[in-house]
């Protein structure tokens, strides 16, 4: 178990090992995003009022993919069998499955189990690591926030359909 101040930022080894995290993280999402777009089903259920135009979720989850592979970066570098790698592992894992449950298998109530798991994840990563990787824990605060925000509109698409 080492310190953020034991990363070794010189090595030409830590920086493969972020472009992995980074390739790894946005492609699998953009690859998901991509066979599982919204359509006709999506566009026929009843939304709430402060539901997103469809083109904000591509570059929102860009960003948030990018910090998301940050952070796994920093924990795998300090960590790699530890608890905080654990949950980066297990909420990108959920986060993957979130998409393809809610529009391929068009399945609402589920989907928002999902996202309550993705969620409780994040708060788990963002309190195992805010002491220790100080920089990680805040990097995972902007998918908080879009992720409850993302629950609150699972959870009233559910309720209006």
């Amino acid at each position: 178990m080492s310190s953020p101040a034991a990363i070794n930022y010189r090595a030409a080894g830590t920086w493969v090992t972020l472009v992995v995290f980074l390739v790894l993280v946005i492609a699998v999402g953009g690859l998901i995003g991509t066979q599982s777009l919204p359509g006709a089903w999506y566009e026929g259920l009843t939304k709430p009022p402060f539901n997103p135009p469809n083109w904000i979720f591509g570059p929102v989850w860009t960003t948030l993919y990018v910090l998301i592979a940050v952070a796994g970066w920093r924990t795998w570098m300090l960590d790699r069998s530890g608890l905080a790698m654990k949950l980066w592992f297990a909420q990108m894992l959920a986060n993957w499955i979130w998409s393809p449950v809610w529009f391929i298998g068009q399945m609402l109530w589920p989907a928002f189990a999902i996202i309550m798991v993705i969620l409780a994840l994040i708060i788990a990563f963002i309190v195992i690591t805010r002491r220790r990787d100080p920089v990680s824990s805040l990097l995972f605060v902007p998918y908080l926030a879009w992720v409850a925000f993302a629950s609150l509109l699972n959870l009233s698409i559910a309720i209006l359909n």
